[in-house]
């Protein structure tokens, strides 16, 4: 490889890891936009003149007629003045405005990188992927805010949750398109290894789904206690088999049935997660490979750190979710997921048995 080849190389990787960078980003203030409520403050989609706030205290009052317009300012908010109309919106404008940065951090680079002939066939295709799940995120992103435009005061908490998981696949596939950019090599691990990390990816990506719907459905006000759930594992309303249909899970804010069952479900899965690491760890320690020998201790840190901010979040969830304590459990949550998938990405035929 020559010296110009070798430069361009190191810039695509640079260029890569700035984007995979800024997806995390996007998806951390997409939560901090959830939970302080300021997801349905811009009620308009304008994908040039929304680049721009409001200047002038009449844009301002403009802005503001059209939020209480939504149900969410006439069912919640009403009553709410300018200045906390404001800072609702700089949640959901920084949002949108990041976003837009990412289009145009991606775009010349790739334009430039693209005129030099610089991106091989393979990162080319992997590129589409990136765009095309980044386009389909940000539809799809709009089509959860207008579910709350109408009728709901929330965005729909499904559709929150397909939102959450399309930044995710985009934030991963773009970590796995610069891994691929990086060169990082295999490493030997067992067939019998990667059943387990496998089943693990399975487990974790149900939980940040989980996580997402416990979230949208903002589960925890119902439940600020743990380790039981107002003195009770199950609570009763799970066991009334007249919540059991259609209406309760579609129309989940009408009751606390199914804010109840996810938060349940998560709960238990946390459990279940927390359990299988310590087995898989300890095994993987048992086996003594020295190539890896890192993996189980860096995922019962995770795993630690993860559960005690679960925990926070919980317990500080009298009257409101404490944001500091949900986005950096979220974030946390997607960083184990994306370990796991860098295991799986570099794991290889293997000597290593139990």
């Amino acid at each position: 490889m020559d010296t110009s080849s070798a430069k361009d190389k190191n810039l695509i990787t640079a260029w890569l890891l700035v984007g995979v960078i800024m997806v995390f980003v996007q998806i951390l203030l997409g939560g901090i936009t959830r939970l302080t409520g300021s997801g349905l403050s811009i009620t308009k989609w304008d994908i040039v003149i929304g680049s721009i706030p409001p200047l002038t205290s009449a844009d301002w009052n403009e802005t503001f007629d059209l939020y209480k317009r939504t149900p969410q300012y006439q069912k919640i908010n009403e009553g709410m003045d300018l200045q906390q109309f404001k800072f609702i919106f700089f949640w959901e404008y920084f949002h949108r405005l990041w976003a837009r940065s990412m289009g145009f951090v991606f775009l010349f680079p790739f334009l430039y990188f693209l005129g030099r002939r610089s991106l091989s066939s393979q990162t080319l295709k992997r590129l589409g992927v990136v765009v095309f799940l980044a386009g389909v995120a940000a539809l799809f992103g709009w089509i959860m805010v207008a579910s709350g435009l109408i009728n709901r005061p929330w965005v729909n908490a499904y559709k929150l949750t397909i939102h959450l998981g399309l930044g995710i696949s985009l934030f991963i596939f773009l970590f796995y398109t610069w891994l691929k950019e990086k060169g990082y090599g295999p490493v030997m691990v067992a067939n019998h290894w990667k059943k387990y990390i496998h089943i693990l990816i399975v487990l974790v990506v149900l939980q940040v789904c989980l996580g997402g719907m416990v979230s949208g459905m903002k589960s925890s006000l119902l439940y600020p206690t743990w380790p039981l759930m107002n003195d009770k594992w199950v609570p009763d309303i799970i066991w009334d088999r007249a919540h059991w249909n259609w209406n309760s899970f579609l129309l989940y804010d009408q009751s606390g049935f199914m804010p109840t069952l996810v938060q349940v479900i998560h709960r238990n899965m946390a459990y279940l997660i927390t359990g299988f690491v310590i087995v898989f760890g300890y095994r993987w320690i048992k086996s003594q490979n020295s190539q890896l020998h890192w993996v189980p201790y860096t995922l019962f840190g995770i795993i630690i750190v993860q559960v005690i901010l679960g925990i926070c979040t919980l317990l500080g969830s009298q009257g409101s979710i404490p944001v500091l304590y949900g986005v950096l459990h979220q974030g946390l949550g997607i960083l184990t997921l994306t370990f796991l998938f860098y295991i799986k990405i570099r794991a290889n035929k293997s000597y290593i048995a139990f």
